[in-house]
């Protein structure tokens, strides 16, 4: 198996686009709340036993032997002499969570083989290796998909799950020291090999980019964890994915290459709750390459600009893996960053303890209103089609959704599908629904999206082997009418009034104040300020006597203000961020970033404080197409005063003129019927899907041949509203 040009541990002390926040090792209380946090990931059984370790192990090197055999009988077959049948070759390399050293029990594994150019992907990969893994008793539920996005072949393996991708590269013969980082691999390859390739890529560039890959992994295991429970860890649906979470994980290890796993995790919680979207997150320039595939440049792609929460890949060629997230999925994103660190902050202070943060979110109390989404078949396999195409288009409801009604109706949907065990074959996904926050309260608001929901089974049943025996009926319920297969046991749980803030609210802290705690934070916010700069007279000041027990609101404001100093005044300014013309360095800045709004942030240190501290950045108001892509980090879009500018006012950040978030969701309906972004997209992980085009709603007279007659009636009228629309009907 493959690991190519990569050592056990971090190489580089300086790693990312800018100098680290804070350099600062860990405190005692780091040390105590790290051993706290490790324990915490162990009782909830996110690590595999030693034997399931060693079987795992056992089965690569197996497949390993397979596709050796496989491409030496493909090779004879072709009449090939017996000296190059000898040396004909086929390796397999790993990505993934299983790559990254994050996976669980009982998770798959994510492979790649790499072949030969005569070794075709439909022939001989989805024709001979398949039989001959057909042949084999250990061998089981062996499942081909040749026509996905990205190609792929998924069985157990003596009961390990196994993702196998394929890549036939432009060599005769497959060395055993492949590096498959190498850019010349991708030289005279076709567009499934590029995204094939690409996940292997991804994940060994990661690794490197790291300053500590032991509390990169662990970090890592924890947000994992953290997002599933709070029910975001879901490419499919809008959220973020595997690759997309290890790819936030590891900027942040950037920023703080010293501390210990459970300063990272309140660090992610404190930067992305103030990341200013769409400004990408990037752990190194993008790098233009010299095979002219496409990749991110909001300059010269259209929509690259549209994209609301860009997390750009290390591998060339660079791409957003995030392009699913809409404006409904960002919103819940962003509200579940202020809980994460409003509850690390209560953490840290020793006043509550990690269950608190993986508390899972209560989806069927958050909402009033519900979408219910029903889909059958009669047959198992029919069942595993039908159900893998609904998923990859439940995505493109929430965008119609908030198409079709100008964003003010914001969509959440459920990461996971349900099911009764009296129904086979008959799953339900859900999604909850409210209006956008802002709007006035004293309108009521009414919702009829009964052509909007036609218009997406229309999508659904364009599916290519679509059968007569699958099916799709959508409706809307109330909380109360929630089936009670969807509660654990079948049981419904005692009425609830929680709200949507509720559900994401902090929990009630508990009083400590230990010497060691406060002498821990006393530390490290002292170690951070050093590297920091005087903003006032009184920002370096001391707690006094009578604070010294607490940590009050101004010292962690003064903490947070040496953290965000050291981002920017590290970010080095356009013309100094490369000096290789190859190298895309920068970002695109944004007028309209999605933070969250003033109630939102939850504390008096967010955004204010921040714009306080900082000047404009000059912006060229015409994007050139010439030269190189300038990006500081969504934290680091503005620059500092320097020490010869005038001080005596602080100055606003002015919106960019580049590009906002309202203009991307008005143009979306412009981009109709236009053709894919990109005509490569990455294969991060197996569940990255091509992206969608969002076509106009059409009338229902357009129809397609085998929809069935099925027309729910749709309309939300939220009582919590006071006024009816009824000045639009007039």
């Amino acid at each position: 198996m493959g690991s190519p040009g990569l050592s056990n541990s971090a190489i580089a002390t300086r790693v990312g686009l800018s100098e680290p926040i804070s350099t600062g090792g860990p405190t005692e209380l780091d040390v105590i709340k790290t051993r706290e946090l490790e324990k915490f990931l162990e009782d909830a059984g996110l690590y595999e036993s030693q034997e399931e370790s060693i079987r795992r192990e056992e089965v690569l090197g197996r497949l390993d032997q397979i596709v050796k055999k496989w491409v030496k009988n493909i090779s004879r077959a072709r009449g090939f002499n017996e000296q190059l049948v000898q040396e004909a070759n086929a390796k397999i390399f790993t990505f993934g969570s299983y790559r990254l050293g994050v996976h669980g029990p009982g998770a798959d594994i994510d492979t790649l083989c790499v072949g030969p150019k005569h070794a075709s992907r439909n022939e001989d990969f989805f024709g001979e290796l398949h039989r001959m893994l057909a042949e084999m008793p250990e061998v089981q539920e062996l499942h081909p998909v040749p026509d996905a996005h990205v190609p792929v072949m998924r069985f157990k393996f003596s009961g390990v799950s196994i993702d196998l991708l394929y890549a036939n590269v432009a060599l005769w013969v497959i060395p055993e020291d492949l590096d498959v980082s190498q850019e010349s691999i991708l030289q005279n390859v076709d567009e499934q090999t590029v995204r094939s390739l690409n996940g292997c890529r991804v994940t060994d560039q990661i690794l490197r980019l790291v300053p500590n890959i032991k509390t990169f992994r662990i970090t890592l295991r924890c947000m994992r964890l953290w997002a599933k429970r709070r029910g975001i860890y879901s490419n499919v649906t809008g959220f973020l994915g595997g690759i997309n979470w290890a790819l936030l994980v590891a900027r942040i290890c950037q920023l703080y290459p010293n501390a210990l796993p459970s300063m990272l995790v309140s660090r992610f919680f404190r930067v992305y709750n103030l990341w200013r979207w769409p400004n990408p997150v990037m752990l190194c320039p993008i790098q233009e390459g010299s095979l002219g595939l496409p990749f991110w440049d909001p300059r010269r792609n259209y929509k690259d600009r549209l994209h609301l929460m860009p997390i750009i890949t290390p591998a060339y060629p660079c791409m957003n893996s995030s392009y699913n997230v809409s404006t409904s999925t960002l919103r819940v994103m962003m509200e579940e960053f202020r809980r994460g660190k409003e509850i690390c902050e209560v953490i840290e202070a020793s006043k509550s303890n990690w269950d608190s943060l993986f508390e899972p979110f209560a989806f069927f109390e958050a909402y009033k209103n519900y979408l219910q989404m029903d889909i059958a078949s009669e047959t198992e396999e029919d069942s595993r089609n039908w159900k893998g195409w609904v998923e990859s288009r439940i995505r493109l409801l929430t965008l119609k959704i908030e198409r079709d009604t100008s964003g003010v109706l914001q969509c959440h949907p459920h990461p996971g599908e349900f099911s009764e065990n009296s129904k086979p074959f008959h799953y339900s996904y859900f999604m909850g629904l409210r209006k956008k926050q802002g709007t006035n309260p004293r309108e009521n608001l009414q919702f009829d999206i009964r052509l909007t929901v036609e218009d997406f089974k229309r999508d659904v049943y364009a599916y290519s082997f679509w059968k007569r025996t699958m099916w799709i009926h959508i409706s809307h319920v109330k909380k109360k009418d929630i089936p009670n297969f969807v509660f654990p046991g079948g049981v419904r749980p005692l009425h609830s009034t929680k709200s949507t803030t509720e559900t994401r609210s902090v929990p009630k802290s508990r009083e400590s104040n230990s010497p060691q705690a406060v002498t821990s934070r006393k530390k490290r916010k002292q170690d951070e300020m050093n590297r920091g700069v005087s903003l006032t007279d009184s920002s370096s000041a001391a707690v006094s006597g009578s604070d010294a027990g607490l940590v009050d609101e101004t010292t962690a404001k003064r903490q947070f203000e040496a953290d965000v100093v050291d981002t920017l005044s590290n970010v080095r300014r356009p013309e100094n961020l490369s000096g290789h013309d190859p190298e895309v360095a920068g970002i695109v800045k944004s007028t309209s970033p999605a933070r969250p709004s003033s109630a939102a942030c939850g504390s008096s240190l967010g955004i204010t404080t921040m714009e306080k501290l900082v000047i404009e950045q000059s912006l060229q108001p015409n994007i050139s197409l010439q030269g190189t892509l300038d990006l500081p980090d969504g934290l680091g879009g503005v620059q500092l005063k320097s020490e010869g500018q005038n001080n005596d006012k602080d100055q606003e950040i002015k919106p960019s003129e580049y590009f906002t978030t309202e203009q991307a969701l008005g143009a979306a309906t412009e981009a109709e019927g236009s053709s894919s972004y990109s005509t490569i997209q990455q294969s991060l992980d197996v569940e990255e899907l091509e992206p969608l085009e969002l076509t106009a709603s059409t009338t229902m007279a357009s129809s397609s041949t085998h929809v069935p007659a099925q027309k729910p009636l749709i309309r939300f009228s939220f009582t919590s509203l006071a006024k009816a629309t009824s000045n639009s009907a007039s």
